[in-house]
């Protein structure tokens, strides 16, 4: 069976040396990215050898306007084959940045150039979209994701400023059997590539109204968040504001999941924010919110357990759409003799998936049946889409995503309109997953 490794080798040996069709002007770039080797210190007794944008973890964060054409510039300092996906965006294939939907991947010590029109408006990120295998330093593994935030032509600003978090895993190895199961295990984790206690504190002062856009990078790993002594009211998930904002104590964040979310400072004090369970806040999952004029310990108050819902973000309904129904079955094949597990889409594995054709301007429901043991934070490419049904449960409107966590064995079902035509990717974005077959291609007649 040609693997995902086999079939983006094969690809990369030609697509690595082409140009994209619209070069930008030689004159200097809106944007410039650099993909180079970087030393992360996590802490002073966790150091990882990586690959980085422009020599920082996350990357640069990018502000652009929504609907503004940019130049972009991507220079690619690492040893191997790259390409940069924008995550959420409405892009054409051959720059949305995977090798899969087209996307020619930049050889390195190249560089290419080209111009883009970001939207839709919101919290948005980028990072690599490759090959990782076993190999933890790489892909998803590593240091290349940064924030991308889509400022709309008109912003009410009901906040008084903004706050960037980039939740993180890193190192470790790979436990499996000879099932062929394996799952990564880190040695750290971190919130802006700093562990907790070693990075620079979140200052506030009292009364301010911050918000804060919170990025789960891992690679495959969910994770829960809460605030010491604070709430968070959340208005918006994945970048697409919420019908109607609600008040938590915690914050739950598949991989590639972003919530945006406003905490009123009224708690004066030294306050760790960070992952709920002990033993991944104690391997460093955590950054301390210090208000001014404040010191002393910082301090945790554990919640009593671990508490979120889609459903509290949607609306019941009773009305239908002329959405045109696609299932896809979820599951996977442990082929056993230390061979690695398959997961499979309707039976195959990528690239040997079903390609389904959309029809430019169709409502596509997409019937999302996972039949494994495990969950999987679901991501389709240039498209956002509604959650219409939870864990087999009523039908529902108002929640807009582009990443949703289906629950093992159980089914949830989603609604997207095909008006970006092109190849358009839909995979699991756990790193593992994907590389073992997790994805498939739509493609517009």
């Amino acid at each position: 069976m040609l693997t995902r490794r086999q079939f983006l080798k094969a690809s990369g040996a030609t697509a690595a040396t082409l140009s994209l069709p619209s070069l930008a002007q030689q004159s200097a770039p809106d944007i410039s990215i650099e993909i180079a080797p970087y030393l992360l210190e996590a802490s002073p007794k966790h150091r990882f050898e990586t690959v980085a944008y422009n020599g920082q973890i996350p990357g640069p964060l990018l502000r652009l306007r929504e609907g503004r054409e940019v130049s972009v510039e991507i220079n690619n300092r690492s040893a191997d084959p790259e390409v940069l996906h924008w995550h959420g965006l409405f892009l054409p294939p051959e720059i949305d940045g995977a090798m899969e939907e087209g996307t020619p991947m930049i050889a390195p010590g190249s560089t290419t150039r080209y111009r883009m029109t970001p939207q839709p408006a919101g919290f948005r990120w980028y990072h690599t979209h490759t090959f990782a295998g076993k190999d933890l330093h790489k892909a998803g593994y590593g240091g290349q994701h940064g924030f991308l935030l889509i400022e709309p032509r008109d912003n009410p600003a009901r906040y008084d400023r903004e706050v960037f978090l980039g939740l993180h895993d890193w190192g470790g190895h790979f436990e499996g059997g000879d099932d062929g199961f394996m799952n990564p295990v880190y040695d750290a984790s971190t919130i802006n590539g700093k562990m907790l206690g070693f990075g620079e504190p979140v200052r506030v002062k009292q009364g301010e109204r911050v918000l804060m856009h919170i990025l789960n990078s891992s690679p495959t790993e969910v994770h829960w968040i809460s605030l010491a002594g604070h709430t968070f009211q959340v208005v918006a998930l994945d970048g697409n504001p919420v019908q109607q904002p609600q008040t938590l104590e915690m914050l739950r964040l598949a991989p590639a999941e972003r919530i945006s979310a406003i905490v009123q400072m009224n708690a004066p004090g030294v306050w760790v924010l960070g992952e709920v369970r002990k033993h991944v806040q104690a391997a460093g999952m955590g950054i301390v919110i210090e208000y001014a004029g404040s010191t002393g310990r910082p301090q945790w108050i554990q919640p009593e357990s671990l508490m979120w819902d889609y459903l509290r973000f949607t609306k019941p309904t009773t009305s239908t759409t002329n959405a045109e129904r696609i299932e896809l079955v979820i599951d996977s094949l442990f082929k056993g003799h230390g061979a690695e597990e398959q997961w499979l889409i309707n039976g195959k594995s990528y690239p040997h998936t079903e390609e389904p054709v959309l029809r430019n301007g169709q409502r596509y429901r997409l019937v999302l049946k996972n039949l494994s043991m495990d969950d999987h934070p679901i991501h389709l490419h240039r498209h956002t889409f509604e959650v219409k049904r939870i864990d087999n449960g009523n039908e529902l409107s108002g929640l807009m995503k582009d990443v949703v966590l289906i629950h093992a064995k159980n089914t949830t079902e989603i609604e997207f309109v095909a008006n970006h035509p092109g190849a358009t990717l839909l995979h699991c974005h756990q790193q593992d997953h994907m590389d073992r077959g997790f994805m498939m291609l739509f493609r517009y007649a």
